[in-house]
């Protein structure tokens, strides 16, 4: 799916390491492969022992970290964070890790996720005298800590943990420790690995196969992981847990090669589309995928309807970050520098397209266009994933209420805005037994159903839902 196109972004990515003498590399390319969660802005803190330093700037990971840049960069612990602006908005201040010193040591922050609390506490804290020298809702915790009267550390750090309502996967590094955060419901997936004696941590699992780490188990809701020379110590900083993983994890946003929950990333889309495929039986010549997370679940769909699965639509890979800007014509048609229709492949067929959801559904439309000018006779659009009807809270962009086609939408109004000959959407049932479940229980469902796991504040709900 064209997520720049249609507004439907990732969140974040973190990856952390300690204990191994090339540190920044590892984290440099454990970015890299967590890149597709964030392209806006990258940083790597650094810490040798006795101080910490850091790198970030505006662009990919392959933009910012420069050899020059790299060789600033020695030390055998290392945090780091790709960004997609959320909460905050953009801006070299709000690019992660956050980095802060004071007399009594320094303290660098990376954060996947959304607090849901972030106005209220910033309020709060701003009376008290904090300054805030960001606009994201990552530095509250850094206050927090600050603030917090607790003498050791571990217990200042869940103190502030406590503070904090909606989603947050934190990687806290000081000169001496590292320390591994998960927020109650475990929104946001987060991983421990092991690459010889050094401790690696991911926002998925696809970063340990890049680096060679080993895989060991993920970090649990609640959890608090201090890691220093003295090894791994697990703590609780959330007594009350109820693992609430976010579904879009699995539709969307994770690599194919990451696994989440024991779960395969690329399986569940094969399943989510093999379900599809019973609940939406359509007589057609061919199915495809838009490029590139909905292939697997295409895959899925042509495998259960035994409807030959080919590539109808091809992905321009080199027009992402572009310094020119395109004329009036390409700019109102911006689909067709993402995507080709194959002609040799839809032309005169009966076209099954897949897609993993539909947000405002201008670039579903666009797509239709695209495989009808091809030659396709009909067009039928099927979705992995039922009608995202509500925004969401915690870290990925689905715009305000108003802005989502389903929320005030039936499908056959849908169906009609986007000119496909059918249109049809997976049941929530369908999605959960795709994965194997027999209930919604342990998933965050918040943007299909409207049923969050948390407590929405006044402030936030009055942004989402502005009219």
């Amino acid at each position: 799916m064209l997520a720049e196109i249609k507004g439907l972004n990732e969140e974040c990515g973190i990856f952390g390491v300690w204990g191994h003498p090339d540190a920044a590399q590892l984290t440099y390319y454990g970015l890299h492969s967590l890149q597709h969660r964030g392209q806006e802005g990258t940083g790597i803190v650094v810490s040798d022992g006795k101080t910490l330093k850091g790198v970030k700037g505006e662009g990919l990971v392959s933009e910012i970290f420069t050899t020059e840049a790299m060789t600033k960069l020695t030390g055998s612990a290392a945090i780091g964070h790709v960004r997609y602006a959320t909460a905050g908005g953009g801006g070299y201040e709000n690019v992660q890790p956050l980095l802060f010193h004071s007399q009594s040591g320094s303290l660098a922050l990376a954060h996947n996720g959304n607090l849901v609390n972030a106005n209220s506490l910033k309020h709060q804290l701003e009376t008290q005298g904090s300054i805030f020298q960001t606009s994201s809702d990552t530095e509250v915790l850094a206050h927090l800590i600050r603030r917090s009267g607790y003498p050791h550390l571990n217990d200042r750090v869940k103190n502030a943990l406590s503070m904090l309502k909606g989603a947050y996967a934190y990687l806290i590094m000081t000169e001496t420790e590292l320390m591994v955060a998960l927020d109650p419901h475990g929104l946001r997936p987060l991983s421990l690995g092991l690459l010889g004696d050094a401790y690696v941590v991911a926002s998925e699992t696809c970063a340990f196969d890049v680096v060679g780490a080993e895989y060991i188990r993920e970090i649990m809701p609640g959890e608090l992981l201090i890691i220093n020379e003295d090894g791994l110590t697990s703590e609780r900083f959330a007594i009350s847990t109820t693992k609430a993983i976010c579904m879009m994890e699995y539709v969307y946003f994770s690599r194919p090669d990451s696994n989440i929950h024991g779960i395969n990333v690329h399986t569940a889309r094969k399943n989510l589309g093999k379900r599809l495929a019973l609940e939406a039986p359509i007589d057609a010549d061919v199915v495809t995928g838009v490029p590139d997370s909905s292939i697997s679940a295409a895959i899925g769909y042509a495998e259960e309807a035994g409807i030959p699965y080919e590539m109808g639509l091809i992905k321009n890979r080199y027009v992402g970050r572009t310094f020119i800007q395109p004329s009036q014509t390409l700019r109102e048609q911006g689909v067709k520098m993402k995507l080709s229709a194959v002609r040799g492949v839809v032309e005169g067929k009966r076209v099954v397209m897949v897609d993993d959801s539909i947000v405002r559904g201008t670039t579903s439309r666009r797509i239709v266009s695209l495989l009808k000018e091809a030659g396709a006779t009909e067009v039928h659009v099927v979705i992995s994933s039922p009608p995202i009807k509500n925004p969401c809270f915690y870290g990925i962009d689905t715009s305000t209420k108003e802005e989502l086609i389903a929320s005030d939408k039936s499908v056959e109004d849908i169906r009609q805005l986007i000119g496909a000959d059918s249109l049809t959407f997976l049941t929530v049932d369908g999605m959960m037994h795709a994965l194997g479940q027999e209930g919604t229980n342990g998933y965050c469902l918040g943007c299909f159903t409207g049923n969050y796991p948390t407590e929405i504040y006044p402030d936030t709900l009055q942004y989402y839902y502005q009219k």
